[in-house]
Parts: C-alpha cells; sequence; structure tokens
C-alpha cells in the first residue's frame, strides 16, 4: 500500500478486508457496496481505500497469503524434524485457509507482492520435503515438485471433503494427520 497509514485508516482497511473475506467466500459476485455495508463503512470509504475491485482483491490476496506465510513460519520447518514440521505446517495451513477461504482460492492472478510471496512458499515447501527425502520419510527418487504439488492438493481436498459442510469447524491437527499420513503412505498399509 505504499505508506503507513493512520492508526484509524488501517482499522478501517482491516474491517473492508475482514467483511470482503466472509461476504466473497459466500458471494463471490458481491459489490463494493456491499463489502461497504458488511465492513460498517461508507462505499466512500472502501473506494478510498481500494481504488477498484481488483485493487481490494489484490489486497485480500496479498494479506491472506502474508497469514500463510506467518503461519508456516511458526511452524519452524526450517529446525523441527521433518515429520513434525510437516504435520505443523499442515495444521497451520489448513488453518489459515480456512479461514481465507476466498482469497486463497478465487483464480485471478496475483499482484506481483502475492506472487513473491507464493514463490517463498513454494521453495520452502521444496526445501522441507527435500529434508524429509535426506531423512528417510521419502524415497530418494521421489520427484519432490510433484510431491509439493499432491501436498497441496491434500491440503485443499482437506477443507472440502464430501459429506463436510464449508463451514466445517473439523479440527486442523487431525487433517493434517489425514493429510500427512496419505502424503507419506497413500492407501496402503501403514506398518
Amino acid at each position: 500500500m505504499g505508506r503507513a497509514l493512520r492508526a484509524d485508516a488501517e482499522r478501517s482497511v482491516r474491517a473492508i478486508l475482514k467483511a470482503a473475506e466472509r461476504v466473497l467466500a459466500d458471494d463471490a459476485g458481491t459489490s463494493m457496496g456491499q463489502i461497504a455495508e458488511a465492513a460498517g463503512v461508507t462505499r466512500i470509504t472502501v473506494h478510498r481505500r481500494f481504488a477498484n475491485r481488483q485493487a481490494l482483491l489484490d489486497a485480500l490476496a496479498v494479506s491472506a497469503i502474508h497469514q500463510l506465510a506467518e503461519a508456516i513460519e511458526t511452524a519452524r520447518p526450517g529446525s523441527a524434524p521433518a515429520l513434525v514440521a510437516l504435520y505443523r505446517v499442515a495444521a497451520n495451513v489448513l488453518r489459515v485457509k480456512s479461514a481465507w477461504r476466498f482469497s486463497l482460492t478465487h483464480s485471478t492472478p496475483h499482484s506481483d507482492d502475492a506472487a513473491a510471496i507464493w514463490a517463498d512458499i513454494n521453495a520452502g515447501t521444496l526445501e522441507l520435503l527435500a529434508r524429509a527425502q535426506r531423512e528417510g520419510l521419502l524415497d530418494p527418487a521421489t520427484d519432490l515438485e510433484w510431491t509439493r504439488q499432491v501436498y497441496y492438493a491434500l491440503l485443499s481436498e482437506a477443507l472440502n471433503r464430501p459429506g463436510e459442510k464449508q463451514d466445517s469447524t473439523e479440527d486442523p491437527d487431525a487433517l493434517a494427520i489425514l493429510v500427512i499420513d496419505t502424503l507419506l503412505h497413500g492407501g496402503g498399509p501403514h506398518g
């Protein structure tokens, strides 16, 4: 956003982003006026902070991806044993993804800021998978890029399980176990 905002302006931006995430998750066609109403601000305030709908979507994406990056970092993927880090990262990612469903799944192009954060996340994930490979959790011949893509798909599918409500509050730790066990063992026996 360039220069720092005053505290009241920063609060209104946070309120707008939070409301936008909530209402857009329910209806991707929600208008800027409806977002303003949900945020408890005027439409003029929304347009003062975000020049247009795309600027708002870009800000949502950057905010959500930044939260995702922070959640991954709190899992200590570089210092915890690979298996522990994989579980922690998965649980933290699932928590953030459930809170930012719209922003992390809509298919608009990423801004440069969002793309840079995604690049860091992807590189960090590959580093963690390489460490898992060195620690014997993954076969030495495993294609790590493919494994990264499968890992991401499993994380997404964990939140969209058939029969589960979209607003499901299923335990992210239990879902993380499901994701990592599936990643490491597939559907085969665990033994």
